[in-house]
């Protein structure tokens, strides 16, 4: 039985949402459609598409926003645009951002832009980080929260320190906010709150919103209708974005309400957590709704022991293991959602203990 097979033929699952059948995805698709009458939209013009672009524009206080069928190509467009733009093709990253960990150099084989790493691979990077580049930067991008790190984020003054450097020298200032909602509730700030000061803003529609894919770009009018066109020209004007639109449209609000009650849950996992110290959960405090627990075994053990609590108790705990700086340590990540939301707190702490003790009897 491969990974995905097993996960399927669990009954209880730790991390994320609930993921219906497709017939199940597509008959709600198809009775929310009816519902408000929807009509395709053709190569992103009609009123589903156009509306929820706006929709999620005034969200953020952007004066423009534009579907793309993938984060990928969202972000490499907004970055090599803005550095057009501001006359320099250097982007600052962190060392563990997604352009550089999962975008396969796309933005070296298509000529986007020249990348600097900034900050420490284990940290969210700072104003003094940025700082200590001496050359002039076209833009900077800033991840939110920042997932390969278990979803750790800047202060909230830290923040502030960066777009107040970024605008007083000229930098354009990217948002990677594939999870930009996440952490909304750490901060205590409304999403646009968040967003204002940034020049452009990436969103996924399928990760935390439970979309069947899809992402949004905002900015201004102008940046919009330069990335419009740099879409067609890499294969992504997609002649019905209907799908994609309506997976993500018709949840959008429920999830968004719920994003407080996902983090309310993260933090009591926290306080669940002080029982079962072989979990070590990273960053110290929640800081989003995701988090990453260090185990004491190496990934192949990890993926072991989930793979057997899986077959012999129905229970999923993660969704992979990664490999720690130390040998024989491992790390997972868990994105809290309406799955550990709804489990009784008892069952949590069974399935915690029975994990624990699986880790204590192979511990390398």
């Amino acid at each position: 039985m491969t990974d995905a097979e097993l996960r399927l033929s669990c009954t209880t699952h730790l991390p994320g949402h609930h993921q219906p059948a497709p017939a199940q995805l597509f008959a709600a698709m198809g009775a929310w459609c009816a519902e408000h009458q929807v009509a395709h939209d053709v190569y992103g013009s009609g009123a589903l598409i156009e509306d929820f672009e706006q929709k999620i524009a005034r969200l953020l206080g952007f004066e423009a926003a534009l579907f793309c069928i993938t984060g990928t190509m969202t972000q490499a467009t907004a970055l090599r645009i803005a550095c057009s733009e501001r006359g320099s093709r250097l982007v600052a990253l962190h060392p563990t951002s997604h352009i550089l960990r999962h975008e396969r150099s796309n933005h070296v084989l298509f000529d986007h832009f020249q990348a600097l790493q900034v900050g420490d691979p284990q940290r969210p990077w700072s104003v003094s980080d940025l700082q200590a580049i001496p050359d002039q930067l076209g833009a900077a991008t800033l991840e939110l929260p920042m997932r390969e790190i278990g979803g750790q984020c800047q202060s909230w003054e830290e923040l502030d320190a960066i777009k107040q450097h970024c605008h007083a020298h000229a930098i354009h200032l990217h948002l990677d906010g594939a999870r930009l909602w996440e952490c909304a509730a750490a901060y205590g700030r409304s999403a646009g709150e968040i967003a204002q000061g940034f020049d452009s803003v990436y969103v996924s529609l399928y990760k935390g919103i439970g979309g069947m894919g899809g992402a949004m770009l905002l900015g201004k009018a102008g940046l919009i209708a330069k990335a419009r066109e740099w879409f067609r020209r890499q294969g992504g004007n997609v002649y019905q974005r209907t799908p994609y639109v309506v997976a993500a449209a018709m949840q959008f609000d429920a999830r968004l309400a719920a994003m407080p009650a996902y983090f309310a849950r993260t933090e009591w996992l926290y306080a669940t957590l002080r029982e079962f110290p072989l979990l070590t959960p990273n960053p110290a405090r929640p800081q989003a709704n995701m988090l990453h627990l260090h185990l004491p075994v190496s990934r192949e053990r990890a993926n072991e022991i989930r793979n057997r609590i899986a077959s012999e108790h129905g229970v999923w705990l993660f969704n992979a293991a990664s490999h720690a700086a130390l040998p024989g340590r491992s790390s997972v990540e868990l994105y809290i959602g309406d799955n550990l939301l709804k489990l009784p707190d008892q069952r949590v702490r069974e399935i915690l203990a029975l994990w624990s003790a699986a880790l204590a009897s192979n511990i390398e």
